[in-house]
């Protein structure tokens, strides 16, 4: 058997039908099943079960898929350990960062990245957390950029900073008047939300969960967007929670709307994760220096507390 009728298994495993998999792998369905057809004889076995749609794996063919997988990563590395041991930084890196943090931190620092390292050609993808961990599981991104921790068995996770909460009182709202405020002020009632799915949102339920609620709600709105809900707000339509970076670009006046919370300050830890048996050290290296070295001069606190990202519900 070969790397290649390897490949083409992890695909159909993947995809869960013939014809979309020689899609993926850029080869015709025919050539795909008939290199899969000849492991199953040379080892005398199915690997599929072509009777069930979609096409699931047999328990023998769970067994080599897994195989499958660490022999396709294993081959893969061979030319990322010639790279690394020449200090060479380069080629395709395949990077994934989530919503709430890709319009703020991507500007700050792509840039200087591919002026540093013109070799490397970065491919970068807005997913959330969910579709990331996917993703980083299935070989699919080489690393990614998300709230953490995240506790999952096969990912490493190196924390590139702390970003704070801030708290965005429109003028009127009792709290208004307020430097600093503290989480039991905050109305879990009243406060605007980004949509089921990100994380930054269940950051804020985790944060509010001993907060009582008075279950009054006139209209209710979840939003994708953190302009849509600082408009909202702007209405006297409730209150929202940022994260820090995306304050720097407010107009002045929605920065004095905007309120620290008291020390310690509540806030979400941004790592850079990647799977376990991920060789592209050297890129991620670069890319956590990089990153490190712009964010330092724009968010200074110290005396967080980190909140976490898993759904508690």
């Amino acid at each position: 058997m070969t790397i290649t009728q390897l490949k083409y298994v992890l695909a159909v495993a993947e995809y869960k039908n013939f014809t979309l998999a020689a899609d993926k792998c850029f080869v015709t369905q025919p050539t795909l099943s008939m290199q899969i057809q000849k492991i199953e004889e040379e080892l005398n076995i199915q690997i599929f079960d072509r009777t069930k749609k979609p096409i699931q794996l047999t328990d023998i063919g769970q067994k080599i898929v897994t195989q499958a997988k660490s022999i396709v990563n294993e081959a893969d590395r061979i030319q990322d350990i010639v790279e690394q041991q020449k200090g060479f930084i380069g080629g395709e890196f395949r990077l994934g960062i989530i919503p709430t943090i890709m319009p703020t931190l991507l500007p700050m620092f792509l840039k200087n990245f591919i002026k540093k390292y013109p070799k490397v050609k970065l491919i970068i993808e807005e997913l959330n957390t969910a579709e990331i961990i996917t993703k980083l599981n299935n070989g699919h991104l080489d690393a990614a950029i998300a709230a953490t921790p995240l506790q999952e068995e096969k990912i490493k996770e190196i924390v590139l900073y702390y970003e704070p909460f801030m708290a965005y009182i429109p003028e009127g709202h009792q709290h208004y008047q307020k430097k600093e405020i503290e989480v039991a002020d905050l109305n879990l009632d009243e406060i605007l939300l980004l949509q089921d799915g990100h994380c930054f949102r269940d950051g804020i339920l985790n944060l509010c969960r001993n907060n009582t609620r008075n279950e009054i709600n006139h209209f209710q709105i979840e939003s994708g967007s953190f302009e849509t809900l600082i408009k909202l707000a702007n209405e006297g339509l409730g209150t929202t929670l940022l994260p820090f970076l995306h304050t720097l670009d407010l107009n002045e006046s929605d920065k004095n709307k905007l309120r620290h919370f008291k020390e310690p300050k509540p806030a979400r830890e941004v790592s850079i994760i990647y799977p376990k048996s991920e060789l592209k050290i050297h890129i991620i290296d670069a890319l956590r220096n990089t990153i490190s070295g712009i964010i330092k001069g724009a968010i200074a606190f110290q005396n967080v507390e980190i909140i976490s990202p898993l759904n508690k519900k």
